[in-house]
């Protein structure tokens, strides 16, 4: 990975501590505390992109795969929170055509009292899901600045975390959230989506 270094969980987030994954490699047992810490979350990120019928197969593949790399993780580079987050994003990378069919799908569902809020998304996202003209937005968007806006929007990572979960330098993750928030914007009519999440993290 590049990208800034992640040294430590942030105070407010449950995790299991940076020595839980490389900890379990002489005692596996100890892995079900990264499971239970982390599996519900996981699971319902992977079902906001692309529906409950895949989630589960999405969370399990993903502690399958940590588990079998727990001797890669450095906790230097991400808690395990964010680890694991860029585990589920990359297994949901081989579903992109089910992801964009999912969210044309949930285009054409209603979002109520959602008229003139599109400056509000992210807290759409957080009560509603991925509807309306807003899923049809971002089915539009490229692969990875569709990665970066949902992790920054879905799972509440930083510009930091972002870079460390998925591999990439930290600055671009900056410009594809630049840009994924310019198309949404065009697309939705010159609204700005992201407002808030911009203030939060960029």
């Amino acid at each position: 990975m590049t990208g800034k270094p992640l040294a430590e969980a942030r105070p407010d987030r449950p995790d299991t501590g940076p020595a839980a994954p490389r900890s379990s490699l002489h005692d596996p047992d100890r892995f079900g505390d990264v499971f239970d810490a982390h599996f519900a979350e996981i699971h319902g990120y992977a079902a906001k992109r692309l529906g409950p019928d895949a989630a589960g197969d999405i969370a399990s593949q993903t502690f399958l795969e940590a588990f079998r790399n727990r001797d890669r993780y450095d906790p230097a580079r991400a808690n395990v929170r964010t680890w694991l987050y860029g585990i589920a994003t990359n297994l949901i990378g081989k579903h992109r055509r089910a992801e964009v069919r999912g969210l044309r799908a949930r285009e054409r569902l209603p979002v109520p009292g959602a008229e003139g809020h599109a400056d509000r998304v992210d807290a759409r996202v957080s009560a509603q899901g991925l509807r309306g003209r807003l899923a049809g937005a971002i089915a539009g968007l490229p692969d990875g600045e569709r990665d970066v806006l949902l992790l920054v929007a879905l799972a509440d990572l930083s510009h930091e975390e972002v870079a460390a979960a998925l591999g990439v330098p930290y600055g671009t993750v900056g410009s594809r959230l630049s840009r994924a928030r310019r198309r949404v914007r065009e697309a939705l009519g010159g609204t700005n989506p992201m407002r808030e999440v911009e203030d939060d993290h960029g």
